[in-house]
């Protein structure tokens, strides 16, 4: 394995003690699993503009606050030193998010710091203190998935009255520890209040969830807690408690059902045939 200059940088400066392996690598970064002291942690290593193949990045920037006048001004011209502030917020944008959520109690690793690009964080793990799976990746019982996506519908809820949405959540981005699921990666998070697809992202992300754990239990593919949710936010009356039905009638002039709830229906489908081939082999 060669040790990326980033990471070696945080050896040289006592940050961590050693790299004991790769976990995975995606399009905006890298992570590794390192030791520091007797702590074992991970390092997400984020990746230069120019090797990230993430293309949607403005759609998700809409709304985020340069940290002073001078870096707004030179992010909206478009200078090298604009874009050089740019990418510099693109790579805080999670940083930031992670201590604020984890601070108002969301499911989120525990940050440790940013040190030279490098986010240091918590490794989420398993029972067994192996690295946590995937939610995509677990079988669950009907029970369990009603209960993860309780869990994760008021991560949700506790993220919104952050003014923050996730924007890319889906089982690909929640771990499943021994307490429940652990929701990971924020470099595109969403400011609720000032990116106009926020409503439209907050509903993918709820909607991502429940076509997963709808495969478990088919009778969360009949709610909607994303609609719900946003309609209490709008009005100024989401609290991080704010008990929710999953119940909502739309308005079938303004809303594009089909586009909404494309996801659902696919994971209805899926549901379905699960269904079926379970009573086939209760009837062999």
């Amino acid at each position: 394995m060669k040790t990326p200059a980033s990471l070696l940088m945080l050896i040289d400066e006592g940050v961590i003690d050693e790299v004991l392996r790769p976990l995975k690598s995606g399009k905006e970064a890298s992570v590794y699993v390192v030791r520091a002291g007797d702590d074992v942690r991970c390092a997400k290593v984020y990746k230069d503009m120019a090797q990230r193949s993430f293309q949607k990045r403005a759609q998700y920037q809409e709304g985020r606050k340069s940290r002073g006048s001078r870096e707004a001004r030179a992010v909206a011209s478009g200078s090298r030193y604009g874009r050089k502030q740019q990418e510099a917020e693109w790579k805080n944008a999670e940083v930031d998010a992670l201590y604020q959520l984890r601070a108002a109690g969301v499911r989120v690793p525990e940050p440790y710091g940013f040190f030279h690009g490098v986010l240091v964080m918590e490794l989420v793990t398993d029972a067994e203190g192996f690295s946590a799976p995937r939610l995509g990746e677990v079988e669950l019982t009907p029970e369990q998935a009603r209960e993860y996506h309780a869990v994760l519908v008021r991560q949700v809820v506790r993220m919104l009255c952050c003014g923050l949405i996730h924007g890319d959540l889906s089982a690909y981005n929640v771990l499943v520890g021994p307490d429940g699921p652990v929701v990971i990666d924020f470099p595109q998070v969403v400011s609720a209040g000032g990116n106009n697809a926020a409503r439209t992202m907050l509903l993918r992300d709820v909607n991502n969830l429940t076509a997963t754990l709808g495969r478990w239990a088919p009778e969360l593919l009949d709610t909607w807690y994303g609609e719900e949710m946003w309609v209490l936010f709008e009005a100024g009356t989401l609290l991080p408690d704010t008990p929710l039905t999953g119940q909502f009638t739309p308005d079938e002039r303004s809303v594009d059902l089909d586009g909404v709830r494309d996801a659902i229906n696919d994971a209805r489908e899926l549901a379905l045939i699960r269904q079926q081939g379970r009573e086939a082999q209760d009837e062999d």
